[in-house]
């Protein structure tokens, strides 16, 4: 891939010009584990917009008196640490290879994560363009709310290698991520923009200074 494309997507969304009703333009950001996301959510921020990372979102839920973590403790007893959080290793024991105890803590959790969403839009209503940074943009059906996506990729090899860098990762577990997201290829081919993160940060930086204008919000540092 030779760098970000952008196009209509397969959801026929118009991927330019200025939100409907005088609203933000929504630039939802997704990819499989291990593709930049964090790193191009960077790069946005860095230019002025603002970003809603949906991953920050669930750890608030998760901590000491969150909104998911009562309801988490109840549903899944143990799961919770001594000072209310939850216990992250714990539940991940409990609900790995068990499909129907990972959709009872999805069905917690994904309106939660819904609801900071819409709260942040509403916190940032005045910006010209907004960024939603969602891991399971198209999984959960996010991209319902956006006006355009942004799907960052890089080859398997590159991205096997950043993934089991990570503290704590083993093949099992990259598996079991792996299964519960949408392949990378049906992710670009649904996107408005792809962004190869393989050829380096001055690429993508380039890339998002080219989404942003194409979105018709210039960059806003400072």
């Amino acid at each position: 891939m030779s760098g970000a494309t952008i196009g209509s997507g397969a959801s026929g969304r118009d991927a330019g010009g200025a939100g409907a009703g005088g609203r933000p333009r929504v630039l939802g950001l997704t990819g499989s584990i291990g593709m930049g996301k964090s790193a191009t959510a960077g790069m946005f921020s860095a230019r002025g917009v603002p970003v809603h990372d949906a991953d920050a979102a669930v750890h608030a839920l998760y901590g000491p008196g969150g909104a998911a973590a009562a309801a988490i403790g109840q549903a899944f007893p143990g799961t919770l640490a001594p000072d209310g959080s939850v216990d992250r290793g714990a539940l991940r024991a409990v609900v790995l290879g068990h499909p129907e105890r990972l959709a009872r803590l999805e069905a917690l959790v994904h309106p939660l994560v819904q609801e900071a969403a819409r709260a942040f839009l509403l916190r940032h209503a005045q910006a010209p363009l907004v960024l939603l940074d969602i891991p399971l943009l198209y999984e959960t059906g996010g991209e319902g709310r956006c006006d355009a996506v942004l799907v960052v990729t890089a080859p398997p090899e590159i991205q096997r290698a950043r993934v089991l860098a990570r503290p704590g990762m083993t093949e099992a577990a990259f598996a079991a991520i792996r299964a519960k997201q949408m392949p990378d290829a049906e992710k670009r081919a649904r996107a408005d923009f792809v962004i190869d993160t393989s050829l380096g940060f001055a690429h993508a930086e380039a890339e998002v200074e080219r989404i942003i204008a194409a979105l018709g919000a210039g960059p806003r540092c400072g």
